[in-house]
């Protein structure tokens, strides 16, 4: 009698709570509830599971789900062939006018860069949580084996586990709904009959948030302009409130300019005028200057546009026209804009350290190249660290130029570079921060900064 009444009264306390229901998403015998969308590869069942065969082909095949999900925890077994990269689709949409497939990806990966469990946003952001963010990670995937995944996703929080161990923490901007889908990628000829496997898949849909206080990845977040509690707590700021001109002024002036930027619905925009440096509104920087320092913000570039965002900046140093100087981590649209052809060793290319350094991820990561990593009109995310002498530019996660300011390396090559010119170039203890109006347009958000 006692046991019927408590379960009355937990009725009664959450009557909106529905029974979280675990359901097998492949029956093990076919492919009933799946289609293909796009591509040719073949998909097919053996012994309870589904095979995927690689075929030379330059386009991806995808096999989804007819049911779309948003809140779930799925969880699947997969075996990666030898060399390939695959991956499972989550919240996916697809174009049927355009034959066109986008959306979060959990990332198989059996190559030298072995980011299995990464986050990737195919057809349209690229990586989102790529394993350089949690590199012990890499080090748990099992080659020529079965490797189980999970991943929760609730509201605009994405979290992976491989094997147990936590890969990836993801805040996403929005919340999105699609299907489920498995992913041949297209390959060369040398890989062509190679089988990527899944089995064992199932999924739970969420009515209530679950517990990801245990946890261990770093978070990603991409809140727009807003700083989470774990930022707060760790020493992050934000450098720009996503309103207001507050903490910026005009390079040359002391106050915001009055023409050539705008603020609106969470976005600071440099506008084109012809693509002159610093002749519309000119650049802008802190009204502070700072030493040992993270600086993170995202930007997206137009079509041939040109800008950057430099720090050490000393606004007394150029009094004339032009912009202000100071040690730049490079925008550019390096396949339209002529500056990338510039230079020597194509050192002003997109995350280069501006004429000093070309940005080269592959010197960090083996196999990958910055160019393939900026998504073009999409947001993509600069980091720079600065720790005394020792700097680094990260592009989307990837490090791709990392130096150490003072050395004799270092005079060598302000020496043969456009700032020979100045004095101790780059040497500075501080300065301010600085982003530049080069006369095209770009946009920049989620602006936050950690000093060290």
């Amino acid at each position: 009698m006692k046991f019927k009444l408590l379960f009355v009264i937990c009725l009664a306390l959450f009557p909106a709570m529905k029974a979280q229901k675990t359901k097998s998403l492949f029956n093990g015998k076919n492919l009933k509830g799946w289609q293909v969308l796009i591509g040719d590869a073949e998909f097919k069942v053996e012994d309870g599971v589904i095979v995927g065969v690689s075929k030379a082909t330059r386009q991806s095949t995808f096999l989804a789900t007819k049911k779309e999900y948003t809140n779930f925890i799925l969880e699947y077994e997969m075996m990666v062939g030898e060399g390939l990269n695959t991956g499972v689709q989550i919240r996916t949409q697809f174009d049927d006018v355009k034959k066109h497939l986008f959306g979060l990806q959990v990332e198989g990966d059996d190559s030298e860069r072995g980011w299995t469990g990464g986050i990737y946003d195919q057809g349209r952001k690229g990586w989102r949580y790529p394993l350089t963010y949690n590199p012990n990670a890499k080090n748990v995937f099992r080659k020529g084996q079965w490797n189980r995944i999970k991943v929760v996703a609730y509201e605009n929080h994405i979290a992976t586990w491989l094997n147990g161990v936590h890969v990836a923490d993801l805040l996403e901007e929005t919340v999105e709904t699609g299907f489920i889908a498995l992913q041949v990628h297209s390959a060369g000829k040398d890989k062509e009959g190679v089988e990527n496997k899944w089995r064992n898949m199932t999924i739970t849909e969420l009515n209530t948030a679950p517990d990801f206080s245990q946890t261990t990845a770093p978070t990603i977040s991409y809140l727009t302009n807003k700083l989470t509690d774990a930022e707060k707590k760790d020493g992050w700021k934000l450098l720009w409130d996503g309103k207001t001109s507050q903490g910026w002024r005009g390079a040359k002036r002391d106050d915001f300019p009055e023409k050539g930027w705008s603020i609106s619905d969470g976005i600071l925009t440099v506008h084109a005028s012809g693509g002159g440096e610093s002749e519309n509104g000119g650049d802008i920087v802190t009204t502070r200057p700072y030493k040992n320092f993270i600086l993170e913000l995202d930007f997206k570039f137009t079509k041939g546009a040109n800008s950057g965002i430099k720090y050490f900046v000393d606004t007394d140093l150029n009094k004339g026209k032009g912009s202000a100087i100071g040690c730049e981590f490079q925008i550019l649209d390096d396949k339209v804009h002529p500056d990338a052809k510039k230079g020597v060793g194509e050192k002003r290319t997109v995350g280069s350290l501006y004429d000093l350094i070309k940005a080269d991820s592959r010197l960090f990561v083996p196999g990958l190249k910055p160019l393939k990593y900026v998504n073009y009109g999409q947001w993509n995310r600069a980091r720079i660290e600065v720790r005394g002498a020792y700097v680094k530019h990260i592009l989307n996660g990837c490090t791709v130029v990392e130096y150490e300011r003072g050395t004799q390396q270092w005079k060598a090559l302000v020496a043969y570079s456009k700032y020979a010119k100045w004095p101790n170039f780059g040497e500075a203890e501080e300065g301010l921060i600085l982003l530049q109006d080069h006369g095209d347009e770009v946009h920049f958000k989620n602006i936050k900064i950690k000093e060290l």
